[in-house]
């Protein structure tokens, strides 16, 4: 039941649930296992930005998004898995009403934030590999530097519109957060009155920061794919569908199963379970930022050497 509050929402706290079918003799083994995954993903990415800042032959546009990138990774997973994981350890899933709003305006920040990333670093590599010779004056530090400071600032546009909105609303029923964290899918259900009306406008907000920079994307590959096959070099062409194609995969990972997700309101044949929706939801929320260091840093030549010269040397 809610506890009530003071203020106009009716409710002052709210309990994080996680998967409704999970067995409390496993709850040890899920805590231990998010716990590994937030400790491999902020060190991950840590190790990115602390290799970023000392060397200084990696501060040009292609690593400033990158550690773009892995600033934000590290910002998710801090914001989405310590709550998570309590809630397993200790079965402390409480969360008061404007901690929770926060959450679940951070969790939508840094999903447009990752989007706008990833649309940024596709504009990178669609100058270098289609402009080659205008690039070095196309993209320079300062611009880059530019594009992600934009994208930092304008992410929190639409999650800060679709949160006052949140703060207003009247909430009835019960105070259970089916999902791992706070979001809008899990608090739309709560939410008194018709649920349509309330998740109309967030759900159109999120299409639109997430699949405008994919068609971008998209446009940017076919382009870069055409350009690849003009090259004379089959080696060259190699080395730029395999980076390609891992690229590919985290893109698809990221914007694929969101659609599904967020759109299952809104059509009647695509139904799931809360497991299955929380499963789907983890899954596309941790799995990029735990991959990314390796799939965009560590097959990168250039912090490989940089990696194995610190090795050495430390030996």
């Amino acid at each position: 039941m809610f506890q009530l509050d003071e203020n106009y929402t009716g409710v002052s706290e709210f309990f994080i649930v996680g998967f409704p079918s999970l067995q409390p003799e496993y709850f040890a083994v899920v805590a231990w296992f998010f716990f590994f995954i937030y400790v491999t993903t902020v060190v991950g990415n840590l190790l990115l930005v602390v290799v970023f800042a000392l060397e200084q032959s990696l501060q040009k546009p292609m690593y400033i998004i990158m550690v773009s990138l892995a600033l934000s990774d590290v910002g998710f997973a801090t914001v989405a898995l310590p709550k998570l994981i309590a809630r397993y350890w200790w079965n402390d899933g409480r969360l008061a009403f404007h901690t929770c709003l926060f959450q679940r305006h951070m969790i939508h920040y840094f999903g447009s934030l990752n989007s706008l990333i990833l649309w940024t670093m596709a504009l990178d590599r669609y100058l270098a590999i289609c402009f080659p010779l205008r690039y070095p004056t196309l993209m320079t530090n300062q611009t880059m530097t530019g594009l992600t400071l934009f994208s930092w600032v304008v992410a929190h546009v639409f999650p800060g519109i679709n949160t006052v909105n949140f703060s207003r609303m009247m909430f009835c029923g019960s105070n259970q957060i089916m999902s791992a964290f706070c979001d809008t899918m899990s608090f739309t259900p709560l939410v008194c009155g018709e649920l349509r009306r309330h998740f109309s406008p967030g759900y159109g907000a999120a299409m639109f920061i997430l699949y405008v920079p994919l068609g971008f994307i998209i446009f940017s590959y076919i382009c870069i794919i055409i350009s690849v096959l003009r090259m004379a070099r089959g080696e060259g062409r190699m080395k730029t569908f395999s980076t390609c194609a891992t690229q590919g995969c985290i893109i698809f990972i990221y914007y694929i199963p969101r659609f599904f997700v967020y759109s299952t309101p809104f059509f009647p044949n695509l139904t799931m379970t809360p497991d299955k929706r929380i499963a789907t939801t983890l899954f596309y929320s941790i799995l990029p930022p735990l991959i990314n260091p390796f799939i965009y840093c560590l097959r990168t030549k250039e912090i490989k050497q940089i990696l194995r010269h610190w090795w050495l040397k430390s030996k």
